[in-house]
């Protein structure tokens, strides 16, 4: 069992200790509400850019040069990621250089410069960041079945946000979204792994200090109703990239409800046994990639389908894929493939958190996004605790209506 303990700062900033045997290493996370579905329209893509903006350096650190340089010295590994979610910068070192790491991680993000100057050029990197994604015809299905299943809801918009949009984006402007959205109140620091070298006597509360006290965020928009659409970028390639998406009738602040989507997906998609691996890829032979998978965020399920295949097999597998959620629905799944899902999501979670930085990202979301205990225990225990009737009643609430997007050598009409 991890020893968790957590204290909320003067700033409002919680810092979570989640103390873990038998490693040699310790990730320091922090991340806030502050994801794309906070953007209001016109700022869509300035969660990012900050995120970028950020690393150019603090006050202690104040340049790229010294935070790329001192992290390197330390022997960590330095990172962020924003989400429609979260934005949330990490950094995991050897556990004796674990306050150093903390000095370092809260100065930029804590204290960030945002130069001018830095701003500029780092807008250029961005817009190639966003080039590079429209012309990978996977990454262009992401933003597609996003706007499918949520039209121009900020959860249907790209996280990295449009061309015209970082050409435009003042100082001014990404400081405003920062004061309004980065509060305390709506945040977390998590603190995972080896926390010997983390001491009790008030130097690590003084780091994560550097936070400045804001007010509260305002909430951000509630997901609209599901009204899917059908989305097709028309390519001439020899592979389709296909996307489907269902919302499912899932209590997503209910744990026990989301561990059973979690155990459906995979029984789904999310498996070399699956259905959709078992006959897409290995029966019919019509696509080399074929999964689920299943996301919930703060007030509304996705279960979402994804394949790669070549475009003259495409309607045929988006027909089979549909008929077998179709079935799973009408039939259910046999006790045996709920067996076998639930053991193998479960060992899944349990590998993935021997790595400190997993446990870390679970613990925010846990924490920012559901409110809930951050305990890695507790999440293995909801999947093990799943039952046959629970992933049965999944199934029949994921209706036959879907969001679609393809990009490929297709006409929209093929898929009605």
């Amino acid at each position: 069992m991890p020893e968790i303990a957590t204290e909320t700062l003067d700033n409002g900033l919680p810092v979570h200790r989640v103390a873990l045997e038998g490693t040699r290493a310790v990730t320091l996370l922090v991340a806030f509400d502050a994801g794309a579905r906070t953007e209001r329209p016109e700022e869509n893509g300035m969660a990012h850019f900050l995120e970028h903006l950020v690393f150019k350096g603090g006050e202690k650190f104040p340049t790229y040069r010294d935070v790329n340089e001192t992290a390197e010295r330390l022997g960590a590994v330095l990172n962020a990621f924003t989400s429609h979610d979260l934005v949330a910068f990490h950094i995991t070192a050897r556990a004796e250089r674990a306050l150093e790491a903390a000095d370092l991680l809260t100065d930029f993000v804590g204290r960030p410069r945002i130069d001018a100057g830095e701003l500029d050029r780092e807008r250029g990197v961005v817009i190639q960041e966003i080039a590079r994604a429209h012309d990978q015809p996977s990454m262009l299905a992401e933003h597609l079945i996003d706007e499918a299943a949520f039209g121009d809801h900020p959860l249907g918009r790209p996280v990295l946000g449009p061309e015209e949009h970082l050409r435009s984006f003042t100082r001014d402007a990404i400081v405003a979204f920062r004061e309004r959205r980065w509060a305390g109140r709506r945040a977390g620091a998590f603190l995972v792994g080896n926390l010997d070298s983390l001491p009790q006597n008030g130097a690590v509360a003084d780091l994560f200090g550097r936070f400045p006290a804001l007010p509260e965020p305002p909430a951000y928009d509630p997901a609209p109703p599901f009204d899917p659409r059908l989305k097709v970028e028309r390519r001439d390639s020899n592979q389709s990239h296909l996307r489907m998406s269902y919302r499912p009738s899932v209590t997503v602040d209910d744990r026990s409800a989301r561990a059973a989507l979690a155990i459906y997906s995979t029984l789904l998609g999310g498996s070399m046994g699956s259905r959709l691996f078992d006959e897409i890829r290995e029966q019919r032979g019509l696509a080399y990639s074929v999964s689920a998978f299943d996301h919930a965020f703060a007030d509304v399920p996705v279960l979402q389908l994804s394949a790669g295949l070549d475009s003259t097999k495409c309607i045929e597998a988006y027909r089979r894929m549909r008929e077998i959620v179709t079935e799973l629905r009408d039939d259910g799944p046999s006790e045996a493939e709920v067996e076998r899902a639930r053991a193998y999501a479960a060992g899944r979670r349990v590998l993935a958190f021997e790595n400190t930085g997993a446990v870390a990202r679970h613990a925010a979301y846990q924490a920012i996004v559901y409110g809930e205990e951050i305990d890695p225990d507790a999440s293995i225990a909801a999947l093990d605790a799943v039952t046959y009737d629970e992933v049965v009643e999944v199934a029949r609430g994921v209706a036959d209506e879907l969001a679609i997007a393809c990009v490929g050598p297709h006409d929209a009409d093929e898929f009605e």
